[in-house]
């Protein structure tokens, strides 16, 4: 886009725009301001912020281009400016780490394509955000949020990129995220990168907005787009849209291709949606999923899983996932909840009791609109823990991330090893590692190479027996299932969002996406709640390819509920300071309270040992 195009359309957008690029490249730390230290401020009401599409879905937004009331530059004009006065300025939200130079004239190109009277699919003319690990080629950077992959930009793009763009969609920009998608470091601090800097929570600007598809679940929330991607490989979609009050669908492994996504692992990785509608979630899904082999991603062959031969890949993948939409979805539904999960699945740590009522109003909710509750907990269900995932996502992750290595050019680890990748933030650790370390790299990067030779630091298990370990997570939830008869698992997501801590890290008190994560089975999360201030949301659970029916629960929750609706993001600079989301009472996995032995080791330096890094890891959604 030409520079004089850009004052003509908005005169504030240089400045803003050039100040914003200007942050990313010399790393100005983004210090979270402590709860209390301001007064309450609102700047999603200034007169200057756009808001006449503020919450319109996809269909709404279609109906009225369709009608002529709308065009896509129009609204991609919109969408622009509430990141620069949202975003980049006022509360500074900070969930964009780059715009598309590109936006306008693809949105210029849309109505074009519309006027001729060529609508290639449900998202034309429609600005998406995606997540900065996924390959967009364009010119805009693909960099996991780190500058060691900064330079030239991928070379093609993602599959689900191309899926967009085939789809005649407007892609708006990238979005930031915890760096490296969480998987550098224990102590990270989610939505924190080097290149982006801290991402903040549109309900409380002072939250976390946790990830590490950080950018892509507050920028779904403050209607930066109409939706975004983002990935998960263990609950990095859904503790974000817990986070940020929004819908989050975690599709099962291989309907949605990786091709062109910074890895971590094949057994887990996916390519999800943040909406701020179940609607809107299911409309995108259909539109980037890959209902026929992608020769760049095996996963989306005729046995997705790989290994877990239970679930071969259906035949009759739909095509439009709106058709199971269903505000009376609850109705005759059979749901088995558990608890378990919501102390950290830690029998000595106590259920937040706010946390626990929100939860259990919600599943009065679905018993009055219909649905059969069955309480496994009671009945003594036990879930089989993925005791395996840690060393699969390590093992996995060296290997991987120097094939996608490999497909860069004109990058500093173009060509290069996670080795590499380790030396350059040693060398770079004023902007790459100011708040903490590298364990998880190192740790990666120590593992035996043989899928079968034993791992010292994990007790002598070999890669091939943590799979086999994690099959046991599926075989759990199928068991569930197919034993109580249930159309889906339903629990709490995540604890509310606490305060952002460059000091201690995250403070996860509990996460349930592991009940999936393992066997790469889908998710679909809807806010349910306000607790403290921040949203609370409830997760619905199924086997492999079981996206059509949690779409249909998913949506008749939200219609019966409507806590989206009616508890907008606000933008202010604090929210209610306890002991649930944010306080000063660290949870057991914070650093404050490190086991005998450990010493706290300042950012860029290496922990004392891997096993004691390995033993006090704490929650960590990736």
């Amino acid at each position: 886009m030409a520079i004089s195009q850009i004052r003509k359309i908005f005169p504030g957008f240089l400045p803003a725009f050039f100040a914003g690029c200007l942050s990313a490249l010399l790393l100005s730390p983004v210090a979270a301001a402590a709860d209390g230290a301001q007064a309450p401020v609102n700047n999603a009401t200034d007169e200057n912020v756009p808001t006449k599409h503020n919450e319109a879905t996809v269909a709404e937004l279609q109906a009225e281009m369709t009608s002529g009331q709308l065009t896509s530059v129009q609204l991609t004009k919109e969408y622009i400016a509430r990141i620069i006065a949202l975003d980049q300025d006022g509360p500074g939200v900070n969930a964009v780490i780059e715009l598309n130079p590109d936006a306008l004239a693809m949105a210029r190109e849309a109505d074009e394509l519309r006027r001729a009277g060529h609508v290639l699919g449900p998202l034309h003319g429609i600005p998406v955000l995606l997540k900065d690990n996924i390959d967009t080629g364009d010119k805009m950077q693909t960099s996991a949020g780190s500058f060691a992959l900064v330079g030239v930009p991928a070379v093609q793009d993602s599959t689900v990129a191309g899926k967009l763009r085939a789809g005649g969609a407007v892609i708006l920009g990238k979005t930031n995220l915890s760096e490296w998608a969480n998987f550098r470091s224990f102590e990270s601090i989610s939505g924190w990168s080097g290149r982006g800097g801290q991402t903040n929570n549109p309900y409380g600007i002072a939250r976390n907005p946790c990830g590490s598809s950080s950018g892509s679940g507050a920028a779904a929330s403050a209607n930066f787009s109409a939706v975004s991607l983002g990935t998960e490989t263990d609950g990095s979609v859904v503790c974000p849209a817990n986070a940020n009050g929004v819908v989050g669908l975690k599709p099962t492994v291989g309907l949605t291709s990786r091709a062109g996504v910074v890895p971590i692992t094949h057994v887990q990785d996916t390519v999800g949606i943040h909406a701020r509608t179940v609607a809107d979630a299911a409309v995108t899904l259909g539109v980037i999923q890959s209902r026929s082999f992608d020769g760049r991603d095996a996963a989306t062959g005729g046995v997705p899983l790989g290994w877990r031969n239970r679930f071969p890949r259906p035949s009759n993948i739909p095509t439009d996932y709106t058709q199971f939409l269903d505000a009376n979805g609850l109705q005759g539904a059979r749901l088995g909840v558990t608890r378990v999960g919501l102390n950290g699945f830690d029998p000595n740590v106590p259920t937040p009791p706010a946390v626990l009522a929100q939860f259990e109003a919600a599943i009065t909710a679905m018993q009055a609109n219909g649905a059969t509750i069955v309480d496994l907990d009671a009945a003594g269900f036990t879930f089989a823990p993925a005791s395996g995932e840690f060393l699969v996502l390590l093992f996995d992750f060296r290997r991987e991330v120097q094939n996608y290595f490999a497909t860069r050019v004109g990058v500093p680890m173009a060509g290069k090893t996670l080795t590499d990748a380790i030396a350059f933030d040693n060398a770079n650790a004023a902007i790459e590692m100011p708040y903490f370390n590298q364990d998880i790299f190192d740790l990666a990067d120590s593992l035996a190479p043989g899928v079968d030779d034993p791992q010292p630091v994990f007790g002598g298990l070999t890669y091939n027996q943590a799979l086999d370990a994690d099959q046991l997570a599926g075989v759990s939830m199928d068991t569930a299932i197919s034993q109580f008869s249930l159309d889906a698992v339903v629990s709490a997501t995540d604890n509310p969002a606490w305060s952002t801590d460059l000091l201690y890290g995250d403070h996860f008190i509990f996460g349930t996406s592991g009940l999936a994560a393992g066997p790469g089975y889908p998710i679909v999360q809807v806010p349910a709640g306000i607790v403290s201030g921040v949203p609370l949301g409830v997760s619905f659970f199924g086997t492999a390819f079981s996206e059509p029916k949690l779409i249909k629960l998913a949506s008749g929750f939200e219609a019966v509920t409507q806590v989206r609706a009616h508890n907008l993001p606000t933008f202010a600079r604090t929210v209610p300071f306890d002991h649930i989301a944010g306080s000063t009472l660290k949870p057991p996995h914070s650093r404050n309270t490190l086991p005998p032995g450990i010493q706290l080791v300042p950012g860029g330096a290496k922990p004392r040992t891997l096993r004691k890094t390995l033993e006090r890891r704490r929650a960590h959604h990736l």
